[in-house]
């Protein structure tokens, strides 16, 4: 589909380990402490049998993992994937700590996925691989111990599925084991927004710091599922213009602007954004390079690499994805002037809102729509000004300011606890 995905792969766990490093380096961390954080502390692997309705048996490959419990429990998404595999859901689980350490809210990293394309799959056979796999990994998960939540492939109903098959081993219903619930089950007012509203909350800041008026703005979002799409939405809101959008269908851009409610309901009866009446069609890797003011990656990890990093003309990346800059493109984007919100701070919101959601559950409570979003704008805001006061005290990028705050956080959780025993 486009030039990058022809590119040698990029592990994601090299990548996050690089990331580590780097900042592991400037804190000049204990050798011992930097080895502690280096490598997750769980790794669970799972080869689990479901029953397909023709009537066969297929064994399913799933993984949970948990890199770092010093600040709290483990808090993650579940991801279903083809291309899922333990190196990936290894580096999501560290940047998972990372995450929730640079917005202060007390979990430690964890993240899973089940290698499956859940597109081929009936809505019997993806219950019975949920319940089956919860099964697996219930060993670990628990509302004290490790809270899933929905990722790439995964949505509120399949964590309604996680919830009830925990809660029936329990014999009672426990509503905090997941996060991403439907709110009949005790989810959380603006949990489906929260991703794309807390990285719109960190373009707004970076706008400000920068002096530019996102009235003005134009804007391209590749990924146009959930956090894409809302995002996409809420920067119009802002006044900005979007040029451009993309999904594993394709690309498209329009100068004068996509019109986005239009554009959902278009990929809602058509399946993809291509086609979208007034629209020209183009690559993924056209869409990246697209002059614009805000790009706001929200698709998967590795799109922007060395190879395409020089060709960005984007004054603001704001990673609404996890991974989607490698190492070697930061340093390239970092010597052209582009601002970029790394993700562990920028698509933070999803987590935080989980947070929100978990607490309410715990206490068996309810927040309104308009308390969980102004919460939620209290914390971006707030972590975002202690991101950049790094990234100017230290004369570095904004992801390493973020990751000096992140690892410091966490490093110093696990110095005080200690090893035991």
């Amino acid at each position: 589909m486009t030039t990058e995905q022809a590119a040698p792969a990029i592990n994601a766990w090299e990548v996050a380990q690089r990331q580590f490093d780097l900042a592991a380096e400037r804190l000049n961390l204990d050798p011992g402490l930097r080895a502690v954080l280096r490598e997750p502390r769980r790794a669970l692997t799972v080869h689990f049998p479901v029953h397909m309705d023709d009537g066969t048996v297929e064994v399913f490959t799933g993984y949970r993992v948990q890199h770092n419990l010093g600040r709290g429990p483990a808090k993650g998404g579940i991801r279903y994937h083809q291309d899922v595999s333990l190196d990936e859901v290894k580096a999501l689980a560290m940047w998972m700590t990372w995450k929730c350490a640079v917005v202060g809210i007390p979990y430690g990293g964890g993240k899973g996925g089940v290698v499956v394309d859940p597109k081929k799959l009936s809505r019997k056979e993806l219950e019975a691989l949920t319940r089956r796999f919860t099964t697996e990994i219930s060993v670990l998960i628990g509302p004290e111990r490790d809270i899933p939540a929905p990722d790439v492939n995964t949505n509120a109903q399949v964590m309604a599925w996680m919830m009830d098959t925990y809660s029936m081993h329990q014999g009672y219903t426990v509503p905090g084991v997941v996060t991403g619930k439907p709110i009949s089950l005790g989810g959380s007012e603006g949990r489906n927004e929260a991703t794309a509203r807390g990285c719109v909350f960190t373009v707004v800041d970076a706008a400000r710091h920068l002096g530019m008026d996102l009235a003005t703005a134009t804007v391209v979002v590749q990924g146009f599922g959930n956090a894409g799409s809302i995002a996409a939405k809420l920067m119009q809101d802002e006044g900005s213009t979007v040029i451009g959008v993309s999904d594993t269908g394709g690309a498209i851009t329009k100068a004068d602007g996509l019109d986005i409610d239009r554009v959902v309901a278009w990929k809602k009866e058509h399946g993809t954004v291509v086609g979208f009446p007034g629209s020209t069609t183009i690559s993924n890797a056209e869409l990246l390079e697209l002059p614009c003011d805000v790009l706001i990656p929200a698709a998967l990890e590795n799109q922007i690499t060395a190879r395409n990093a020089e060709r960005i003309r984007a004054r603001i990346i704001a990673e609404a994805a996890n991974g989607p800059t490698t190492p070697d493109a930061d340093d390239i984007l970092y010597k052209k002037g582009v601002f970029l919100i790394p993700d562990i701070l920028a698509n933070a919101g999803g987590v935080t809102v989980s947070y929100f959601e978990w607490v309410q559950d715990l206490n068996r409570d309810h927040w309104s729509e308009a308390v969980v979003n102004a919460k939620l704008k209290e914390i971006m805001d707030r972590s975002f000004a202690e991101v950049i006061e790094m990234a100017r005290r230290e004369e570095v990028n904004m992801r390493t300011a973020a990751y000096l705050v992140a690892v410091q956080r966490v490093a110093d959780a696990t110095r005080m606890r200690g090893l035991y025993p």
